[in-house]
């Protein structure tokens, strides 16, 4: 067992989660049946403990700028309100981690670290700082975040928010967060909630301090007993997020992977003024062009490939790349994966083969994502 436990660990424990190792944290792995929490998810609502996320806080007359130079991304241009999705990499241009940055006020932001990767991304930001008028607060141990994701989200959520706030949650656009009244027991908290997710659903996450985790949990799970909502752990939220074409730290990203390989040239603000880490390695290796890129890959078969099984060409002869995340999936009915596959097979409608565990299967280049949710 490992050390790290979040505030809702006795609840999830009361509803007999089966608990995994994630980052160093003891996670929900589980409920009951994964297929029916990623189903929950894809109709109803699912309710994810996500408080192994980091949270650093950035402040001062100089945080954009500072975003500017410690990110791959131009964070000075979001709008107070609004979030955005960056990359943090290192000199080379390697991948330290994604993350998404809140902007709260002028010169305040939030910025959200993976688990594994939050003290790391924490100490990279305030040696990063240098120079620049900021504080770098690093404030994981303190919050706990919650995530409700699915059709339902907005109305489960709406049932817990007073009248006068309502449209704060209606009109909340995708990648924007604000602080909303939410009722949980007797009280009303003020917390900051977020249009945004990890599963291909509308939903929010909401970061709250940990005395309170277990109250909003609890609310949550009342709103949403007669909408579908199921409690929902990691191995459905890995299936979610697969079926929507999302990266995971670890598997498609890693430090010796760059953005142009993974698809994510655009997060890479090259046209920003002055200078940011890993900015020369990052422009060399756009001129460059990536030897591999990441693609989805669709199987004809039942069998699902994954992690490191080897993509060969579509004869079986020569290994043209690796995958790096796959399984069946719940929703489409056909295995899925994620794959670096050399440039030149990258085409949609190529032919592949799959290595799995010695007997080649055939799997066909799609574009991304596998899933996409209709607009409501």
């Amino acid at each position: 067992m490992t050390e790290k436990y979040t505030a809702l660990y006795e609840a999830h424990k009361q509803l007999g989660a089966s608990f995994t190792d994630f980052g160093g944290w003891q996670m929900p792995l589980k409920y009951s049946s994964e297929l029916a929490e990623h189903k929950a998810v894809r109709t109803a609502a699912g309710l994810f403990d996500l408080s192994h996320m980091g949270e650093v806080e950035v402040s001062g007359p100089d945080a954009g700028a500072f975003l500017d130079y410690a990110l791959a991304g131009k964070l000075s241009v979001v709008k107070v309100g609004r979030a955005k999705y960056s990359l943090i990499t290192n000199n080379d241009g390697g991948i330290i981690d994604d993350l998404i940055s809140y902007r709260l006020a002028d010169d305040s932001y939030l910025v959200v670290p993976n688990a594994g990767n939050a003290d790391t991304v924490a100490a990279e930001l305030a040696s990063r700082a240098e120079g620049f008028d900021v504080a770098v607060n690093n404030v994981s141990a303190e919050a706990s975040l919650v995530a409700v994701q699915g059709p339902a989200a907005e109305a489960i959520l709406l049932d817990l928010v007073p009248a006068h706030q309502a449209e704060a949650v209606t009109g909340m656009k995708y990648y924007a967060a604000d602080t909303v009244g939410i009722r949980a027991g007797e009280r009303t908290l003020d917390l900051l909630v977020a249009r945004t997710g990890y599963t291909g659903e509308d939903g929010f996450e909401i970061y709250v301090p940990n005395d309170d985790a277990a109250d909003l949990w609890s609310a949550l799970l009342a709103a949403g007993e007669g909408r579908g909502l199921i409690p929902a752990g990691l191995a459905c939220r890995d299936s979610l997020r697969l079926e929507a074409g999302m990266p995971l730290y670890g598997n498609e990203l890693t430090l010796d992977t760059d953005p142009y390989a993974a698809g994510l040239g655009p997060v890479v603000a090259l046209s920003k003024e002055g200078n940011f880490v890993g900015r020369s390695a990052l422009e060399a290796r756009k001129a460059a062009g990536p030897a591999r890129r990441l693609v989805g890959l669709k199987g004809s078969g039942r069998r699902s490939a994954r992690s490191h099984y080897p993509v060969l060409s579509s004869d079986g002869e020569t290994v043209l790349g690796e995958v790096t995340s796959g399984a069946p999936s719940p929703t489409l009915g056909f295995p899925i994966a994620l794959a670096y596959v050399d440039a030149a097979f990258t085409k949609p409608g190529t032919e592949l083969n799959v290595d799995l565990r010695g007997k080649p299967e055939s799997f066909t280049v799609v574009e991304l994502p596998f899933y996409k949710r209709s607009k409501q």
